[in-house]
């Protein structure tokens, strides 16, 4: 079945909220259009429904947050429990038990089973975490990380982030010390040659002069934003050994890929991977604000022993409403095994999303667990952002939410809430397939 349409989105009520946004927020902020956004208002399971009463399938879980479905019922439970005791508290100050426990359960879910929490609220603060971390425990300022990396946009993660139109306007803010490299995955997944050859890139880079006041290396085990790029397992395990060997640290962001969404706790398991810093975001806390960097603890000791006043700490930091959610989300992930079932929802939308490759331009389909991109090339082989964008907004004009990503914005991004049932899966893929015919035909709207 197909979302319920009262209206062409968007609606009057989108349009007028529009028109109020663009007068009062900064102009770069949300992207607006006659044919996009719509704009939320309550949402449950796979469902959005927009301000004109619209109902949407989602295929983006709102940027991959809502990986057990909006408004689960354990996490809205444990919210409004919470509200009625303690809404926020002191966390580097007077913590709370809920902040102790949510760093357990990460201690005990990290791999290696073991590892100490550095708690932020969003996933670009873990990685300046991160970052910070790894300056203190080697005392080299340097960071090696890979052209299509995103890292969030905080002016310590901005560094690392590879986007040229992210980074242009603030250089001369950044860390001068931050090197990238090729990443070893384009279309399908990446081959043993490639990631043999990227590795011995960065092998060559950190033992040379070049390279000698880099302390760390910054990967993402599958780029999300950069267009859903998949290595080869053994491009992980190479950095391990590299980083091991060269006496530099493995810095791993899973914000998007942890707590099951690719078939396994996180991606780095798949290569039988123990980073030294680990960060984590997005679908911890079901909708709340809260991240974590978790290092072994050998590595998180550079910091020393607080003599009361925390040298990376935040208001919010622990906030036990969201420590209250993201222990009900660590339950229910559990209780659900998510890792399995990413896997076996996964194979289902992997077949339907292939169908769609036989669509003029459609150069790839490739994906991880429940983790899909569509890339989209125009008839002379380039990237076409454009095309995908008129995909998004002819998948939308049908009921389904999904985005573009990778650098050039032409990968149509699948990661759907775990919950999203087989009936509206079809559905939401027979959009998608509607629109590449729009698309196709110069019709889309």
């Amino acid at each position: 079945m197909l979302a319920d349409l009262r209206t062409p989105p968007p609606g009057p009520r989108s349009r007028a909220l529009a028109g109020r946004l663009e007068r009062v927020e900064c102009p770069d902020t949300t992207f607006l259009s006659d044919r996009f956004p719509v704009f939320w208002e309550r949402a449950s399971g796979a469902n959005v429904w927009d301000v004109d009463g619209n109902r949407y399938i989602d295929l983006t879980a709102a940027f991959g947050v809502a990986l057990l479905g909006h408004g689960h019922p354990d996490v809205i439970d444990a919210l409004r429990t919470q509200a009625t005791r303690l809404v926020h508290g002191m966390g580097d100050v007077h913590p709370t038990e809920l902040k102790v426990e949510v760093a357990e359960r990460l201690a005990a879910l990290a791999p290696g089973g073991h590892g100490v929490t550095l708690f932020g609220n969003a996933g670009f603060e873990a990685v300046e975490a991160a970052l910070k971390t790894a300056a203190l425990a080697t005392g080299r300022p340097g960071v090696l990380a890979f052209e299509g990396a995103y890292h969030g946009l905080g002016m310590g993660a901005l560094a690392t982030t590879w986007r040229e139109e992210f980074r242009a306007p603030f250089r001369a803010q950044l860390n001068l010390h931050v090197t990238h490299v090729p990443y070893p995955a384009g279309r399908g997944v990446g081959s043993a040659a490639d990631a043999g050859r990227a590795l011995d890139a960065v092998d060559r880079l950190l033992g040379s002069s070049d390279g000698a006041n880099i302390g760390a290396v910054l990967v993402e085990p599958v780029q999300g934003r950069g267009g859903i790029r998949i290595p080869h397992a053994s491009f992980l395990t190479g950095l391990r050994e590299v980083c091991t060997r060269r006496g530099r640290l493995l810095i791993v962001d899973e914000i998007l890929t942890g707590l099951g969404r690719t078939g396994r706790w996180f991606a780095c398991e798949y290569s039988n991977v123990v980073p030294d810093l680990l960060c984590v975001g997005k679908a911890l806390a079901g909708g709340l604000p809260l991240s974590a960097c978790i290092g072994t603890p050998a590595v998180m000791a550079s910091w020393g022993r607080s003599t009361g006043e925390a040298r990376h700490t935040s208001t919010f930091l622990g906030n036990p409403m969201a420590c209250a959610a993201a222990i009900a989300t660590l339950d229910a992930l559990a209780r659900l095994d998510a890792p399995r079932v990413a896997i076996e929802r996964g194979a289902r939308l992997g077949r339907l999303l292939a169908g769609l490759g036989a669509h003029p331009g459609v150069a790839d389909v490739r994906g991880l667990g429940f983790l899909f991109g569509v890339e989209l090339v125009s008839a002379e082989g380039s990237p076409d952002g454009a095309g995908c964008f008129d995909v998004v907004c002819a998948a939308l004009q049908q009921g389904v939410l999904v985005l573009g990503d990778g650098s050039d914005g032409n990968v149509l991004a699948c990661m759907p809430p775990l919950c999203l049932a087989d009936e509206p899966m079809d559905a939401a893929v027979a959009a998608l397939d509607a629109a590449l015919e729009m698309r196709a035909a110069g019709s889309a709207p």
